[in-house]
């Protein structure tokens, strides 16, 4: 069967499943489990050499026997749901990938019939002998109805992969840079970096960083990192090396912003922190002078400002990440671009001590939970120095007149290829305006072969204006002028409810800030 029909077949008993009060997530965490299982016994009964196999009582990727995937097949009713549970319970307290994939794992699937319904339907397929990335994209494809299906869920750890796809075609990372992502998610950004610099790599020296230290990931959900450590591991990556197998993994479960970066910085990130604005935890640093009144206070000499939005804080993470000359990609809501306060001081910052160069604006209707306004900022690390890193920042604005919706009209890669031909990632001296400003700046006009979506702002320009809002947009909204070409009826209630449950987001945030609840996370 193609990957398609397998996702189709895996995916179909999610529903039977769902009737008995086990979520869409749930069901792709025990898919998981099952998978890695059988995959293990099927290089074990291959004869594949695994560094975790010699040990004795242990098999393929480091499996004890008694947890196996033979003595699943083998049990049924009251005996079958003992074992799996107690091959979950241990297999999580194992190193390295193994340990990662299993992290707090427990059974969600109580009714033994239906368990063994789905290791036998699991138990057909060879999944070892499928191509990597075949294996990558059958599991790609349970993430995504995953994502679909649970809109305020999964949904908030899953990027649009055509976005990153453009993403890390401008970035452009070599096949000798450490990448990074603090907020992996279930792996999308590390997963497409690896395709690009794995088609560059032709040393074994390469090949071999490529594989056991080029990427780094960690996310603050348990069941997300075991997500993001099983989608590496079934497209190839980590899981083993013998470094790997011995206790490292490239992912990790931690809160990123919960200690300050050392001197083990990266060549770049790449990122789509939490959408959320408020955080249970206020970062401060020594200058601030005070510190509120909450559960735990990170203590950030590195940051910039003090605040409790998340989205302000990765920003700042990021930029203490990188290398000198390091590069970063960030997907960040509107408000990280003109909120005042904190948000002010760290777009100065990031102006003055970083190269803030390009900011693209993304349309509406691409992300699963709805009403969100993004873009993507990027910029590149500097020294120290007396005058402002940032001469230009070049917006491009893919959201004025476009209209997306997940189902009528999805993102896709092409729809990037203005932007990506544009940014010039070889040599950005050659970057050049596609909107020309007349006595009334104005697009060009329709038919002159740009879009006007293009064009620069000098640093003058920016830090002058007011709260150095960098929300800045200057086409004219058609549908507001033309009614003979209004967007079709569907694409208008997609966006009327966009725009119903954006301000929703923002009612409850104020809501929030006054009674000092937790974030509603989009």
């Amino acid at each position: 069967m193609s990957a398609a029909e397998i996702v189709n077949k895996v995916w179909n008993y999610a529903h039977v499943l769902r009737d008995d009060g086990v979520g869409y997530g749930d069901y792709v965490e025990q898919i998981t489990y099952l998978i890695f299982l059988k995959m293990a016994d099927e290089r074990d009964k291959a004869g594949v050499p695994s560094p975790q196999s010699s040990p004795k009582g242990r098999g393929g990727n480091g499996v004890p026997r008694e947890y196996a995937w033979a003595n699943l097949v083998k049990q049924d009713g009251d005996d079958l749901e003992l074992q799996y549970r107690h091959t979950l319970e241990s297999l999580g307290k194992e190193g390295g990938m193994l340990g990662t994939i299993f992290r707090k794992a427990q059974n969600k699937i109580q009714d033994p019939a239906k368990l063994e319904r789905l290791i036998k339907m699991i138990d057909k397929e060879q999944w070892s002998t499928l191509p990597a990335d075949v294996k990558g994209d059958i599991y790609e494809g349970l993430l995504e109805r995953n994502a679909q299906d649970v809109k305020g869920g999964a949904g908030q750890y899953f990027t649009p992969r055509p976005l990153i796809q453009a993403m890390v075609e401008v970035m452009q990372p070599k096949p000798t840079d450490t990448v990074a992502d603090p907020a992996c998610g279930t792996g999308g950004f590390l997963l497409a970096a690896h395709d690009y610099m794995a088609a560059q790599a032709t040393s074994k020296k390469e090949q071999r960083h490529l594989k056991e230290h080029a990427l780094r990931g960690n996310d603050i959900v348990d069941s997300v990192v075991r997500l993001c450590a099983m989608n590496l591991y079934l497209h190839g990556i980590g899981g083993d090396s013998s470094k790997q197998a011995e206790g490292s993994c490239p992912i990790s479960a931690n809160d990123a912003l919960a200690k300050e970066v050392g001197d083990d910085r990266v060549d770049m990130v790449l990122a789509n922190p939490p959408f959320g604005k408020k955080s249970s935890i206020t970062v401060i640093n020594e200058k601030s002078g005070k510190k509120e009144q909450e559960k735990l206070v990170y203590e950030r000499e590195d940051f910039w400002a003090t605040t409790s939005n998340k989205q302000l804080n990765f920003v700042q993470h990021i930029a203490n990440m990188l290398k000198i000359d390091g590069k970063a990609a960030v997907v960040v809501p509107d408000n990280v671009l003109f909120e005042g306060g904190a948000g002010e001081t760290v777009r100065k910052n990031l102006l003055e001590r970083c190269d803030l160069h390009t900011l693209l604006r993304l349309p509406t209707g691409i992300f699963y939970a709805q009403g969100v306004k993004a873009n993507v900022i990027f910029f590149d690390a500097k020294p120290a120095s007396k005058t402002a890193w940032t001469k230009k920042l070049w917006i491009y604005d893919f959201r004025t007149n476009v209209h997306m919706t997940l189902k009528t009209k999805r993102l896709v890669k092409s729809d990037f290829d203005e932007f990506i031909k544009l940014y010039k990632a070889e040599n950005r001296s050659k970057r050049r305006p596609t909107w020309k400003a007349g006595p009334h700046p104005s697009p060009l006009p329709k038919g002159a072969g740009e879009t006007g979506r293009w064009r620069a702002f000098t640093y003058d320009e920016l830090i002058a204006r007011d709260k150095t809002n960098l929300d800045i947009f200057w086409l004219k909204d058609e549908s507001l002028e033309d009614t003979e070409n209004l967007p079709p009826p569907d694409v208008l209630a997609q966006e009327i409810v966009e725009q119903l449950e954006a301000a929703l987001v923002e009612f409850r945030t104020v809501e929030e800030i006054l009674t000092d609840k937790e974030p509603l996370n989009v």
